[in-house]
């Protein structure tokens, strides 16, 4: 049982924390962050993506690296390594100034499509910038494919990736009602195995084409940042899918890693 995440990566840098100039840094990326909390809850895990050849690139792979991530297609660019600059609003992120570096001239190359085959799932992510890769990676062999659209529920990728996505996860900003059951409906209609759409502090929803599962959330006595929420949930969500659980199981294990994930400052767990 492994999984390949193919997509983005980038350092977010903190500058101020409640007021105060900081300098606080971190390895992220949709996929990253999804391919980290993944490993620490036992499911093998690749990363694809291509880092920079300065030393936020050397800190990522480093970084990864010590989370005993597969790094065989993680490739060094000629270039910075993406950053973005962040503030904090109280527990929530502030996404500042973006640079792209290498990520602008990322591409995914056959051996890439060949290693992501060779896996049980494969996960991407909207910003990921590995839509493309997603056909070649279906017609080499038909892994089940993830992906994150984040909340995007009208970009363009949405129906692009559809015909090569099994299992979907959108973040709504409202709570169940008829529109979110009716969307999830149509992707499951139209090709999704699993819909899967996430509230916040109001839980989440699957659709399987049989039936809608509901769940909560588990508390968190202590929020301090809800960086990487969606990204832990995703992780516990699928960790549970190839450990063949239930949806509501799926459901469950991915509201426990978020409520783990966002009391911490970072977007996975530090192991002690």
């Amino acid at each position: 049982m492994r999984a390949a995440m193919i997509g983005d990566n980038c350092i977010d840098v903190y500058r101020k924390i409640d007021g105060k100039e900081v300098f606080r840094r971190y390895p992220t990326g949709n996929v990253v962050d999804t391919g980290v909390n993944l490993q620490k809850l036992g499911v093998p895990t690749s990363i694809i993506s291509t880092t920079g050849s300065d030393e936020m690139g050397a800190w990522m792979v480093e970084s990864l690296r010590a989370e005993g991530l597969d790094l065989t297609r993680l490739k060094v660019g000629d270039g910075p390594t993406a950053v973005t600059y962040m503030d904090m609003n109280g527990t929530d992120r502030v996404h500042g100034e973006y640079i792209e570096g290498v990520m602008a001239d990322i591409e995914f190359d056959e051996e890439d499509i060949r290693f992501a085959a060779a896996h049980d799932l494969v996960h991407s992510a909207l910003w990921g910038m590995a839509e493309e890769a997603l056909p070649a990676v279906k017609a080499l062999r038909d892994v089940p494919v993830s992906f994150d659209y984040a909340d995007r529920l009208d970009h363009p990728l949405v129906e692009r990736t559809l015909p090569f996505v099994d299992y979907g996860f959108f973040s709504y900003h409202e709570s169940r009602d008829a529109f979110i059951e009716d969307y999830l409906r149509d992707k499951v209609d139209r090709g999704m195995k699993i819909a899967v759409a996430t509230f916040g502090d109001k839980g989440s929803l699957a659709w399987d084409g049989k039936a809608f599962t509901q769940w909560g959330i588990c508390p968190a006595p202590r929020v301090v940042n809800t960086v990487g929420a969606g990204d832990s949930f995703i992780a516990g969500f699928l960790c549970g899918l190839l450990r063949g659980r239930s949806v509501a199981d799926c459901l469950a294990l991915g509201a426990e890693t978020a409520a783990a994930v966002v009391q911490v400052f970072e977007p996975w767990v530090k192991d002690n």
